[in-house]
């Protein structure tokens, strides 16, 4: 495949997956049709969600990050790994969100029926528990696949040894999970439901985009 073909192609592909849900939150008609899907089948439509826009955000990230179109390794499997991290994350917001409000109401935690509360506690255990296992298990995933894409051994040593856990510590748990993380996730559970998963995996788009810019400014200097 050419340079210039495959540049078209993952455009084409960020375009598509980015416009889609762009229309369906703005015209009226396809919006109910999304607020539907979201609720009548939550789990498909949390795959939907962060396959395509967290793929895309790779897309951008990389892009960003190399100056140039390219795919990342194994992309296929990483479109499906993400789906399967949504249909994952779905059932993991309702959880929490259902555990917070039942310990206000029981008066367990302060604030009874304040919504900000109820956002900012969601976020706070949300991500302070379930947050590092996903990430975890994410940095796990692309690291099996950078093994597979090298046609290296995959084995559990080769993989926990290949990952820079210091890195995830010290920068992504104790950096991205206060600063970005537990408030931007307070806002998401200020929304409606149905789009509490599209934001997530929206946000995970602007943190690679973030990162990948920080990135190539520290490249630069």
């Amino acid at each position: 495949m050419s340079k210039k073909l495959k540049t078209v192609l993952i455009l084409t592909y960020i375009v598509l997956s980015i416009g889609v849900f762009g229309v369906m939150l703005i015209v009226p008609s396809f919006r109910e049709v999304f607020k539907k899907l979201s609720t009548d089948i939550p789990y498909i439509m949390g795959f939907i969600k962060f396959a395509l826009l967290a793929t895309a955000g790779e897309l951008i990230a990389l892009a960003i990050a190399k100056r140039e179109f390219t795919l990342p390794v194994k992309v296929f499997w990483r479109f499906i790994i993400w789906g399967f991290i949504g249909i994952w994350i779905t059932f993991m917001m309702k959880v929490y969100s259902t555990a917070v409000n039942s310990l206000m109401q029981a008066g367990l935690l302060i604030g009874g029926n304040n919504k900000f509360l109820s956002a900012l506690f969601t976020s706070v255990l949300m991500n302070t528990s379930f947050g590092p296992t996903f990430m975890a298990v994410h940095k796990i995933t692309d690291k099996m696949l950078e093994l597979f894409a090298k046609k290296q051994k995959v084995t559990l040593s080769a993989i926990i040894t290949g990952i820079d856990w210091s890195n995830f510590w010290g920068f992504t748990i104790l950096k991205t999970v206060p600063l970005f993380w537990i408030p931007m996730h307070t806002v998401t559970f200020l929304l409606p439901a149905e789009y509490q998963v599209m934001m997530a995996a929206a946000l995970s788009v602007a943190l690679g985009v973030i990162l990948s810019l920080g990135n190539r400014n520290k490249k630069g200097a």
